[in-house]
């Protein structure tokens, strides 16, 4: 809450899964099958969306916006660190 620009809308959650593509895939995930989608929010700025998809719902595990320090610039591929 102390910084409003980092807040992340659910307009922009279901945009980016609507609109966004997959980009990491966890079938072994231990939470049950889940993925990392990369879309693009309000004001044209990326955000992750993890979800994993269940018989009947979509279940939204976070939403982030991802780091230049932890991604490479186009935001979809990771460093090696």
């Amino acid at each position: 809450m102390a910084r409003p620009d980092r807040m992340i809308s659910t307009s922009e959650v279901k945009r980016a899964v609507r609109k966004g593509e997959i980009i990491e895939d966890y079938p072994e995930d231990s939470r049950g099958h889940s993925c990392l989608i990369f879309g693009i929010g309000f004001k044209q700025r990326v955000i992750h969306v993890v979800c994993s998809p269940k018989e009947d719902y979509l279940a939204v595990i976070t939403a982030y916006l991802p780091s230049e320090k932890e991604w490479k610039s186009n935001l979809k591929e990771r460093k090696k660190l």
